[in-house]
């Protein structure tokens, strides 16, 4: 449920972020009477009318204390744990990095290293562009087209995107079996819509693009004339890619967006690129079969190759391999990245503070070995035990909303609980931890080329582990310390780390109604994940595989289009509405995490020798509502809200909240919302999925 959006291949496999929760679910031997409601009024505006605006009537106070400051675009709860971590993580990182002794080779040396090195924009200012100049010449020496393909690729295994995207995951039809994929890219502003659309707002981000473009070149060195020429050549490229490229929402087809073929039929289908030169230099092995997930802009990249001139090619490879640097070089580099990417794109004000910076630059290279010293140090292995008991008292739960659902036929209700009963559970850390043993950081080298050094380690890591092996399904796809949690359909797996196991996801000072709204409904969205839009497509071993008889697929469409059709209504902005194609999967999720947790809450209720009792000013079954709202209190720009709203497969915070809840039964009746209630939705009119 987070807030992040990741590229084509990453969404249509519904790696989908939502925040995790972990929950103390069996209170232990504490009795409920003993515990917190977990709500402070203080973070409410009591003020507004819960059937007209619940968003504000829940987290009200904590918006109106919480004002965006220059650094942030939005500010969330998210955020707010995250700067609670990252300072651990910064007194981690600098614990280390005061020992310039270090033995080369050993974590410390590493992790203190690679810090010290981020940390140093004196020298960095000094070097100006200097560590960048013999990849700049590598691109501006290339010959003819065939070279220019030989010099992509080598610069593609040091971390500098290009046409497209290569990725190795699971095959999606053979789903313990890794398949190399190809997929969509090569456009720098990652969404089609900004090269496309006409309306003002996009206007002003490309001309801002264009700005963008000509400052890293001149940079690097180029007259005025030759930076707008160079960018023109680049806008070209780059529009025509979009143009062929697939929309946000078409990326979440998944039977449309899987085309597996032999390698031979990839040379003779797309032969406009030099693959076998691409793999090589990539550190790809021979493979016998690749998914094409998207032909078409492929084909265009094709095209492209043919018919652009060489020195527009060239342009379009120097820019992308500055506009990978711009972080590690000069701050004159970083500033003119943080001016479009972050103040024009998102609405932020103000850069974040280097030492930020720096300890994102580590986790990002050596996330796991940080996470190793973060859980030991800051996450006790009973919250672990905890989340397992809520973790099974979930799955109860949404087994017997299985069972209730009467659109659904025995022999679907079936295979959907063994589907369920089959779900991979991964809590707080790894069994075991990545080596970084082949990772070497000098620093008697610059910080971009050692940045570079750990984006082929990276590179090289990854494809060891997936290319033509297993699947791994004890591999993690986030660290330990990250604030978040997902669902993975190739491996039927949820997973919750260590850092989303906190206030306010989860309070062990509070009883159980705070605990399941909270903590509980984010475990309960992970699981409906797995049939969701997207989820219900794959069965219990994780293929590509239809589970559902024709009327039940037929009866489950119609009810997620509901859903749908409700979203699509939202005006988010005056005359930008809500995608509810694109958020389907995570709507689908958070209805279906409302109902199961508040299932498993009721269920606890029954079982408890003291159930929870109303506690300030509030029913339990309020408190549960309360919780699950004030975890979405954000305040956002303008600049944000409408990036996101053209990308992110989440709905805005406010409407994971005014949006979902008037789709939840017991929402009425907790706090006694009527017909005339702005946000009532007559009963026949709700979403009934889960």
């Amino acid at each position: 449920i987070m807030q992040t959006i990741n590229q084509s291949y990453i969404i249509m496999k519904l790696k989908t972020m939502m925040m995790t929760l972990s929950m103390a679910a069996a209170m232990t031997a504490a009795a409920q009477g003993d515990l917190q409601s977990g709500i402070d009024k203080k973070n409410m505006n009591l003020a507004a009318k819960p059937g007209t605006d619940f968003f504000e009537y829940a987290a009200g106070g904590w918006m109106k204390a919480h004002p965006l400051t220059p650094e942030y675009a939005r500010y969330s709860q998210f955020d707010a744990l995250a700067e609670t971590n990252r300072k651990q993580l910064q007194q981690l990182i600098e614990d280390l990095a005061a020992d310039k002794d270090a033995k080369k080779g050993t974590l410390q040396q590493k992790i203190g290293g690679l810090y010290r090195l981020a940390m140093d924009s004196v020298r960095r200012n000094a070097e100006g562009y200097e560590p960048l100049k013999p990849h700049l010449k590598m691109v501006e020496d290339i010959a003819d087209k065939r070279a220019f393909q030989y010099v992509a690729g080598c610069l593609g295994r040091i971390g500098v995107g290009s046409f497209f995207g290569l990725s190795c995951d699971a095959d999606l039809r053979n789903a313990k079996q890794n398949l190399v994929q190809i997929h969509q890219g090569g456009i720098c502003m990652g969404e089609r819509s900004y090269y496309l659309e006409d309306d003002e707002a996009t206007q002003k981000v490309r001309a801002a693009y264009r700005a963008y473009g000509r400052k890293l070149f001149t940079l690097t060195g180029k007259s005025e004339a030759e930076a707008a020429k160079m960018m023109e050549a680049v806008e070209r490229i780059e529009t025509r890619i979009a143009k062929a490229s697939y929309s946000r929402t078409k990326l979440r087809d998944v039977e449309g967006n899987y085309h597996k073929m032999t390698y031979a039929r990839l040379l003779s289908d797309f032969p406009g690129i030099d693959w076998s030169t691409l793999f090589l230099t990539q550190g790809v092995p021979a493979v016998e079969e690749v998914s094409v997930n998207q032909p078409e802009p492929i084909h265009e990249v094709e095209k492209v190759l043919e018919e652009c001139p060489l020195e527009d090619l060239k342009a379009y490879l120097y820019f992308n391999v500055v506009d990978n640097a711009t972080g590690k070089l000069s701050d004159d580099f970083r500033a003119a990245a943080f001016e479009f990417y972050s103040k024009t794109m998102s609405g932020a004000e103000q850069d974040r503070p280097r030492w930020k910076r720096a300890v994102q630059a580590v986790e990002g290279v050596l996330g796991m070995a940080i996470g190793k010293m973060y859980v030991e140090k800051y996450f006790p292995e009973t919250s672990k035990q905890r989340m397992q008991k809520l973790v099974g008292d979930l799955q109860i739960a949404l087994g017997q909303k299985i069972e209730a659902q009467q659109w659904m036929s025995a022999e679907t209700k079936a295979r959907a609980q063994e589907k369920l009963n089959a779900f991979y559970v991964k809590i707080g850390y790894p069994d075991e931890w990545m080596s970084y043993d082949a990772l070497d950081i000098d620093e008697s080298l610059s910080y971009y080329e050692n940045m570079a050094r750990a984006a082929k380690f990276s590179g090289d890591y990854y494809i060891e582990r997936h290319v033509n092996k297993p699947v791994d399904r004890t591999e993690w796809l986030m660290t330990p310390q990250t604030i978040n949690a997902y669902y993975n359909p190739t491996t039927n797996e949820i997973c919750f780390p260590a850092g989303i196991l906190q206030p306010p996801f989860f309070d062990a000072a509070a009883d159980d109604a705070y605990n399941y709204g909270a903590i509980g409904v984010v475990i309960g969205h992970e699981m409906t994940h797995g049939f969701d839009d997207q989820g219900s497509q794959f069965d219990k071993d994780g293929n590509l595989s239809n589970w559902w008889t024709e009327a039940d697929k037929k009866a489950f469409a119609e009810r997620t289009a509901v859903m749908e059709r409700f979203f699509n209504g939202i005006e988010v902005l005056p005359g930008l509405k809500a995608n509810g194609k694109l958020t389907l999967g995570e709507n689908i999720a958070d209805h279906g995490g409302l109902n199961v947790a508040y299932l498993a809450f009721q269920n606890a209720q029954k079982a408890a020798a003291k159930p929870a009792v109303a506690k300030d000013g509030f029913t339990p079954e309020q408190r549960f509502f309360l919780s699950y709202s004030f975890l979405w209190a954000n305040n956002v720009r303008e600049e944000m809200l409408r990036k996101l709203t053209k990308t992110d497969p989440h709905s805005a915070g406010r409407w994971r909240v005014n949006g979902a809840l008037p789709h939840i039964d017991a929402w009425y009746e907790a706090f006694n919302i009527k017909k005339k209630d702005p946000l009532f939705v007559p009963k026949a009119k709700r979403v009934d999925v889960w």
